[in-house]
């Protein structure tokens, strides 16, 4: 009798650790699953061309600076860039990069493409190229601490001209969250 109350006894004591490990197992995995939807939630990326359709065009010139609106989506994950409307909008406060990328091509005129990125009405940095015949091309990007909210969008300047392809997607725009801040 004494040799089964000791194993009853000793059951009850693996059965309470057991208890213990098992609450933390399920802290765990609810953890587990805030920081999942956490992680989603920190996955903003996306990248975009000017052009949807194949053949080359011309966008511009203006006689005011114009926001440009790349409708030829690539990715946009996290839905933070309307290709309506051609704005990122940061779905919450981090450190994010954006590229710029912006073709011209000119006959035998002299042309000039300048692109501004924009963080809200602020001008952040541009991109210019100019010529007087072919193809020329310029680069930017940044890194910039955004609240969420913020918009940025890339603006053509006045009597400017910038070239894409539907087939080859020469000018575009994308950026991405870098970490939350």
């Amino acid at each position: 009798m004494k040799a089964m109350e000791e194993e009853i006894t000793e059951l009850r004591r693996l059965n309470s650790e057991q208890a213990t490990q098992l609450e933390i197992l399920n802290a765990s995995h609810y953890r587990m699953e805030d920081l999942l939807t956490t992680n989603k939630d920190l996955r903003v990326a996306f990248s975009a061309s000017l052009l949807t359709s194949v053949g080359p065009s011309n966008v511009g010139p203006f006689t005011t600076t114009n926001t440009l609106i790349y409708k030829h989506v690539f990715l946009n994950i996290g839905e933070a860039y309307n290709p309506n409307t051609g704005i990122f909008t940061a779905p919450l406060k981090g450190a994010y990069v954006f590229r710029v990328f912006s073709k011209m091509i000119t006959d035998t005129q002299t042309h000039s493409v300048t692109a501004g990125l924009f963080k809200n009405d602020q001008h952040m940095f541009s991109t210019h190229a100019h010529n007087s015949g072919g193809f020329h091309s310029s680069s930017n990007g940044a890194t910039l601490p955004l609240e969420k909210g913020d918009a940025v969008s890339v603006r053509l300047y006045a009597g400017s001209w910038i070239f894409d392809n539907g087939e080859h997607h020469h000018s575009s725009f994308s950026g991405h969250l870098l970490f939350p801040l």
